[in-house]
């Protein structure tokens, strides 16, 4: 029978003790007999002794078979020695008296009975383990003290990295994490507190008006830039190189060879240069044409009033979408050259191109007409795609020594926004003429010269009147929007009647809210007109009604 000598178990086998032994004592209280290791496997404290203590495996052939009472004595000179371990393999330890301690395993008796114990840190030998560990344990509390010491007064080494805790918002670095979170803190109040103030109903209406100002700026620049590109003001050249852009076009369609090119190029530069028109777009005797018409046709006509014979004037490449008002002009021109009152003051004999009249309307801003009018285009038509209108021909008519009139029915004078004040008007204009009282002939062509008719978007020139058998009034209108193709329709006896009745326009036919005329009238001496210009520095025209 076996005796476990720690709890006194009886046990018939070795083999049965050594599994006793391992199961409720080593593994619960394992303890290395030479030192002060523990919570280890039997196996692990095995090759611990084999390794850390070679020179007392002799004493412990098995743990197993170790007394608590032996456990008990052997733990305390281990712990000793484990600690005189630990401090031998410091750099330079350092004796009480200044000397460096000689190395353990020099001082150590070869004899186990009479072992003595030297201190690491000094020349004291004591006589067992346990003094040796509270002896060390001395030196090790005199050196922390001195350490903490040492880094109160001295200053951390150049090479020792201190942390710097930067901030996120601004440039400040902090010592350390709290002082940093109290300093973003303050960021973070200030911002609360200007987004408050801007949160107020007084910020907040501050803002909203802010906002509908830069919104009404961007739409009036929007505003701008529309009408800059209606009225042909963005600057993106003017008759010449819109002729040439269409050429161009031509050109990479396969519509015109270079050749062909080059040479209409060549022409239209030449043209420009002479300032007369081309009149690849004029289709002269279309108010002849018209009274051979009345004379044989539409005999449900009572009166027919022609203007002065006058030529027809087309949009053409050049000028396509904004020549309507220089074409009309041409128009007009065109009539006074072939009345003598006019033509005898006119000093240039032909009709001029539309660059042309742009540097004549340009001189009439010169001499001081329509001062408001030339401000508005910056003082500038030449190389511009720039609309005109009724004060611009009135100018230029007036430069030209020609008296005219601009009447203004701004409003409708009739039902469904109809304008009858004016077909009134131009009956009055075309009427003046006849000096007799007798009933006047049917068909009548005056020495007038044609009226210019603007109106939003367009203009036209009015060559004549009807008056039907019901008393009704009828404009007889030439469209420069009018192709010379339809145009030429009035000279052919075949296609006549269809031209005439696209040129017809009863009153319900012009429903545009505002309506301009300009009517030449008769010619300035140099006196009268010293005084239109002065006149025309608060141009007005005449309301009807």
């Amino acid at each position: 029978m076996l005796t476990c000598e720690i709890c006194g178990e009886e046990l018939m086998l070795e083999e049965d003790m050594k599994t006793h032994l391992l199961l409720v004592h080593l593994e619960n209280e394992l303890h290395c007999p030479l030192c002060s290791l523990s919570g280890v496997s039997y196996d692990e404290l095995c090759y611990h002794i084999t390794s850390s203590h070679p020179e007392e495996q002799h004493r412990v052939q098995d743990p197993a078979h170790f007394t608590s009472s032996e456990k008990h004595q052997t733990s305390q000179s281990c712990s000793a020695e484990a600690v005189e371990d630990a401090a031998s393999t410091s750099e330079s330890a350092r004796c009480c008296n200044g000397t460096t301690a000689e190395p353990k395993q020099q001082q150590r008796s070869p004899s186990t009975e009479e072992k003595l114990f030297s201190c690491p840190m000094c020349a004291l030998v004591c006589s067992s383990a346990s003094v040796l560990q509270e002896h060390v344990e001395l030196h090790l509390q005199d050196q922390s003290s001195a350490e903490e010491l040492d880094a109160l007064k001295s200053p951390p080494a150049c090479n020792v990295s201190v942390r710097r805790f930067d901030c996120p918002m601004c440039s400040v670095a902090c010592s350390d994490s709290f002082s940093l979170q109290e300093h973003v803190e303050l960021h973070l109040d200030q911002g609360a507190a200007v987004n408050g103030a801007a949160g107020s109903p007084g910020s907040d209406l501050k803002l909203a008006r802010q906002l509908q100002r830069e919104e009404e700026v961007r739409q009036e620049k929007e505003e701008f830039k529309k009408l800059q590109e209606q009225f042909g003001l963005s600057g993106r050249g003017g008759y010449r190189r819109q002729m040439e852009r269409t050429m161009e076009r031509a050109v990479a369609r396969g519509l015109m060879s270079p050749t062909d090119f080059h040479c209409k190029r060549a022409e239209m530069m030449e043209t420009l240069a002479s300032g007369v028109d081309d009149g690849t777009t004029r289709t002269q005797g279309v108010v002849r044409a018209l009274y051979d018409y009345y004379q044989t046709e539409c005999r449900d006509s009572v009166h027919v009033w022609l203007s002065a014979d006058t030529d027809h004037y087309c949009s053409s490449e050049g000028d396509k979408g904004w020549g309507c008002g220089y074409r009309n002009l041409q128009i007009l021109l065109s009539s006074l050259h072939r009345i003598d009152t006019f033509s005898n003051v006119l000093q240039e004999k032909t009709v001029p191109s539309i660059p042309r009249v742009q540097s004549m309307i340009e001189e009439a801003w010169k001499e001081g007409l329509d001062p408001q009018g030339a401000s508005h285009f910056n003082q500038r038509l030449q190389g511009t795609r720039a609309w005109i209108g009724a004060t611009e021909i009135y100018a230029l008519l007036t430069s030209l020594r020609i008296r005219s009139r601009i009447i203004d029915f701004h409003t409708p004078t009739g039902p469904g926004g109809t304008h009858p004040r004016l077909f009134d008007w131009v009956k009055q204009y075309y009427c003046q003429s006849s000096t007799s009282s007798r009933l006047p002939p049917r068909l009548i062509q005056t020495s007038l010269p044609p009226l210019y008719l603007q109106h939003q978007g367009h203009s036209r020139s009015i060559v004549g009147l009807e008056q039907k058998k019901n008393g009704s009034l009828c404009l007889l209108l030439l469209d420069p929007g009018c192709s010379a193709s339809e145009a030429r329709k009035l000279l052919s006896r075949d296609t006549v009647s269809t031209a005439v009745h696209h040129m017809r326009k009863f009153p319900r036919g012009l429903k545009h809210k505002q309506y301009q005329v300009v009517a030449a009238q008769e010619v300035l001496s140099a006196e009268e007109k010293q005084i239109s210009i002065l006149s025309s520095r608060t141009l007005r025209a005449e309301r009807i009604p």
